[in-house]
């Protein structure tokens, strides 16, 4: 089948998607974006990509469309296991320590470029099963996919997507129902999801623990960067950040410092002040 987008073409949605997110779109991944053109211009019922790019740049809600269905979303529950080990076994021991020395019961969590929602499900559960009766937390979960928080918004999921669940979990923060697993609303209700590009300042401040895995993947180095320096800002003292295991800040110039455990690797911010 022919390509729809002309090279022209691929350089204006290239560079829009580019402008709006952050998201590159290289020679490499062409024919995808082309494909999601080519189902969008049938969507809308358009002829040409020309008029669908005018149609995005006249409205911010088609161009939020667009971005949506450009976008990978993959995601499974626990993924990466011995990320979830070093959160469990250092990162929120440390957090709680540094919390109660400030006098200080909330922990703060954002999931940024959450897709379905598997990601901070998971850490609820972890969370639910670790945090001290004296403590609370509060999951923020964002993504640039409505259609994909529509769905993590809702909790369900069909029985193969609960694979890797671990059965004690799966029997105490779900429901069965017909057709897959319903997320119980005592874990749903520690979760507050959120449209939010990650170009953009969250204006979220002093969050403990931010995960952005397998997200900057998507970006050049200077979208990265600037992602990560949104990060920063967002984060109180002595926090943490969990990116990809494909992904590392070698070579940018942030403040995080380096950490690495007999878990897993990851970010800190201030930890040793």
């Amino acid at each position: 089948m022919l390509d729809v987008l002309t090279d022209a073409d691929y350089e204006l949605f290239r560079k829009v998607i580019y402008d709006e997110s952050g998201i590159t779109f290289s020679a490499t991944n062409r024919s995808i974006l082309d494909s999601r053109i080519k189902e969008m211009l049938r969507k809308k019922n358009l002829t040409t990509p020309q008029e669908y790019y005018e149609l995005i740049s006249k409205d911010p809600e088609e161009m939020k469309i667009m971005l949506d269905a450009v976008t990978t979303n993959l995601t499974r529950f626990f993924r990466n296991q011995p990320h979830f080990d070093s959160f469990i076994n250092y990162v929120i021991p440390h957090v709680i320590e540094h919390k109660k020395a400030g006098g200080d019961r909330t922990i703060k969590i954002w999931s940024a470029g959450c897709s379905t929602g598997e990601e901070p499900y998971t850490i609820a559960m972890i969370m639910k099963e670790i945090c001290p009766p004296d403590f609370n937390f509060h999951i923020t979960a964002s993504d640039i996919s409505l259609k994909s928080l529509m769905t993590a918004q809702q909790g369900f999921y069909p029985e193969a997507r609960v694979d890797g669940v671990p059965e004690n979990y799966l029997n105490k923060y779900f429901t069965k129902v017909d057709g897959g697993y319903q997320i119980k609303d005592d874990i749903k209700k520690t979760i507050h999801f959120d449209y939010h590009n990650l170009k953009n300042d969250s204006g979220a401040r002093n969050l403990d623990v931010v995960f952005c895995r397998n997200v900057l993947i998507y970006f050049d180095e200077p979208a990265q960067l600037a992602v990560i320096n949104h990060f920063y800002d967002s984060m109180g003292p002595q926090s943490y950040l969990y990116i990809g295991h494909s992904e590392s800040l070698f070579g940018m110039k942030t403040n995080f410092e380096f950490i690495k455990t007999e878990w897993a690797c990851f970010y800190g911010k201030n930890i040793n002040k």
